[in-house]
């Protein structure tokens, strides 16, 4: 892996680098200097079967308490970078939504105020499709550049996508997002900063961010809300272990002392018993899993 890349790192607790602030040790760390790197690197893994991860923010993602057995690739700062040209903007995969959403607020351009407050990067949101207040990642992505698992780099238009309520052809086919560009429009700055502060004061008037989390545990069943579905079951404060349901919105599960992926597992299932033998609802999480549970 050496010859390969430059930073690598070994038995690095995947605690510090996740939302949850829950994970055990992950057997090698890689940061990649650029996309040659990376294109290597997954080339690589590929002929040797080995397996990897890719991440982001770790904004949406529980670690197991054992960690992960095999390789962690990191899009960080290193693929930050974003640029505009007049409506569309030109992101790389480890572009937070936030500099996104303040870069395009800079440019004067409206579409993007939605994810201002989603805590995740650009490969996670377009790969999940994320969404919040009525928009999603569908609405504003022109194309995404990834790598898929051979090492084959592909451009995919919103077509090739194929989104749908948190998935997209990413996730199905485990590709590596890259790069992107989205297509946003002319708007007042005024009237984008305003729209921005509102969704910013109601996530943090209805959401428990002073906890750690993977922010919306479970996905919106059709017909329901997955938090009124937990409230109603009066599981409102509900513990185990170091793992609560959020009394602020019960759809967050929250680290709220110290919490063990185990905690959270086990405290995710009893959810979706209860709501099942009360409402005869399946709770799917939205939250993604890293490791042996």
């Amino acid at each position: 892996l050496l010859g390969l890349v430059k930073n690598v790192r070994t038995d690095v607790e995947m605690k510090e680098y996740t939302s949850f602030k829950i994970g055990g040790k992950a057997d090698y760390f890689i940061e990649p200097e650029n996309k040659e790197e990376l294109v290597r690197l997954i080339k690589y893994c590929y002929e040797n079967k080995l397996n990897y991860f890719v991440l982001g923010k770790g904004s949406n993602l529980l670690v197991s308490d054992s960690g992960y057995r095999g390789i962690v690739i990191y899009m960080g700062e290193k693929f930050a970078t974003i640029n505009v040209d007049e409506t569309k903007m030109y992101v790389e995969a480890g572009s937070t939504l936030k500099d996104i959403s303040d870069i395009a607020y800079e440019n004067s351009l409206t579409g993007f105020e939605f994810a201002c407050g989603i805590p995740g990067s650009f490969g996670g949101a377009a790969m999940m499709n994320a969404g919040a207040y009525h928009g999603e990642m569908k609405d504003i992505i022109l194309w995404v550049d990834v790598i898929d698992q051979e090492g084959n780099e592909l451009r995919l238009s919103k077509e090739e996508l194929k989104y749908a309520y948190r998935s997209s052809i990413i996730k199905e086919k485990n590709y590596l997002v890259v790069s992107g560009c989205l297509q946003l429009a002319k708007g007042d700055k005024k009237v984008i900063k305003e729209l921005i502060d509102d969704l910013s004061y109601k996530r943090e008037s209805k959401q428990p961010l002073e906890y750690p989390s993977a922010g919306s545990t479970f996905k919106r069943p059709e017909g329901y809300f997955a938090g009124k579905l937990i409230m109603d079951s009066n599981l409102r404060g509900y513990k185990i272990g170091g793992a609560m349901v959020s009394e602020k919105h019960c759809g967050f599960v929250i680290n709220y002392n110290n919490a063990t992926g185990k905690d959270v597992v086990d405290l995710i299932r009893y959810i979706q018993k209860v709501v099942y033998d009360n409402y005869k609802v399946n709770l799917e999480t939205e939250v993604r899993f890293l490791g042996e549970f």
